[in-house]
């Protein structure tokens, strides 16, 4: 049995918080003109340099802020990050 974090481990935990924060499921939403806008309160899987870092849109335009800070993390650095804020998230929820 491998204990391995997988991209699909992060973005389903990524799914469950814009889930709890009841943030819109996709990243952008194509307008009747044709023309994609991204949905302000999404948040997202960042991966660069070989890391990653969970990103949330803040404005129309596509502009991002790192709620987990910044830099990018190795997978299983990410996942235990991602697990305290889901814990964080769910705390707030219950009171």
């Amino acid at each position: 049995m491998s204990n391995r974090i997988t991209e699909k481990d992060l973005k389903e935990s990524i799914d469950y918080i814009n889930k709890l924060t009841n943030s819109p499921k996709e990243y952008s939403t194509k307008q009747d003109d044709g023309l994609y806008k991204t949905n302000v309160g999404h948040y997202h899987l960042a991966c660069a340099y070989g890391g990653y870092n969970l990103h949330r849109i803040v404005s129309d335009g596509g502009g991002i802020t790192t709620p987990l800070g910044g830099g990018y993390h190795t997978k299983r650095e990410l996942y235990s990050k991602l697990q305290a804020f889901i814990s964080g998230l769910s705390y707030k929820k219950e009171s």
